[in-house]
């Protein structure tokens, strides 16, 4: 009874284990900086920081669409954990980012502009590996239902080890970390498509965020199937993975971001593939 309810625990209290995940990552990249950084409650003070600031609305379409943002994300986690269609999950997830992109058009701020063009980029460089890892999915377990990848008794890991390096490689550009962070580029485009938010509405783009460290790290456990610790083993990889390339590296631009997600990591999905069908 346990296991049939903690899918919707975990949706429940997905902004929670995000906003938990981002503080501690806060933590790491001090120490990796050697700064004394934030609590691990930062990301929460800050949430209730921004309740108090003045509520600022360019136009309503505006801030709708950044509250529908939060609200397909989380559709989109929720579809993923409950076990439902890895086709859903990606065109939910996309839909999400889309409505970013349109919040970004629906201003006069160039660098929201700026910041919408290098989304919908962002959007070509990681979707297309998405969709061909749920192809892998649906090849090496005969369906798109996530829980029969979770149920898998051998790791997806095995079978699709390419498909894991793809998703690896793009998980900087998905949570828009060095050097793929082109989307946010706040020496650049001072934030993008969030420049224009405020107060509350920023808030729910706030806790958007939070949501994609779920999500992300949901679609790393993927591949562990029923091998529980394999599973945090490899969010744990993941993790320091991406946070020792955000300090350590320097952001490039978007072409060469598309360039390599195209050349690199698409590739490696598609060897999978092949190699999965065969």
């Amino acid at each position: 009874m346990m296991t049939n309810w903690l899918p919707i625990l975990l949706i429940v209290l997905a902004p929670v284990l995000g906003g938990l995940l981002y503080g501690f990552e806060r933590i790491v990249k001090a120490r990796m900086q050697r700064r004394v950084g934030p609590p691990l409650l930062q990301p929460f003070y800050d949430f209730l920081k921004l309740a108090d600031k003045r509520r600022m609305v360019v136009h309503s379409a505006h801030a709708f669409l950044g509250i529908m943002h939060l609200v397909a994300l989380w559709f989109a986690l929720g579809v993923l954990l409950l076990g439902g269609d890895l086709i859903l999950v990606v065109f939910l997830h996309l839909l999400a980012t889309a409505l970013l992109v349109l919040a970004g058009y629906s201003t006069r701020s160039v660098f929201s502009h700026l910041g919408a063009n290098r989304t919908a980029i962002s959007i070509l460089a990681y979707e297309p590996v998405l969709i061909l890892i749920a192809v892998s999915v649906f090849l090496c377990t005969g369906s798109f239902d996530a829980r029969d990848a979770f149920a898998n008794t051998k790791p997806l890991l095995y079978q699709m080890p390419l498909s894991f390096a793809a998703l690896l490689l793009v998980l900087p550009i998905k949570l828009k970390k060095s050097p793929f962070d082109v989307a946010e580029a706040h020496q650049e485009i001072t934030g993008g498509v969030e420049l224009e938010y405020s107060g509350i509405f920023y808030e729910a783009f706030y806790t958007a965020k939070w949501l994609d460290y779920v999500f992300c790290y949901a679609l790393v456990f993927l591949f562990s199937g029923t091998n529980l610790l394999l599973g945090l083993a490899l969010a744990a990889g993941s993790f320091l993975f991406v946070n020792a390339l955000d300090n350590s590296t320097a952001r490039v631009n978007y072409r060469q971001m598309l360039r390599f997600s195209l050349l690199v990591s698409f590739s490696l999905a598609f060897i999978n593939l092949l190699l999965n069908s065969i």
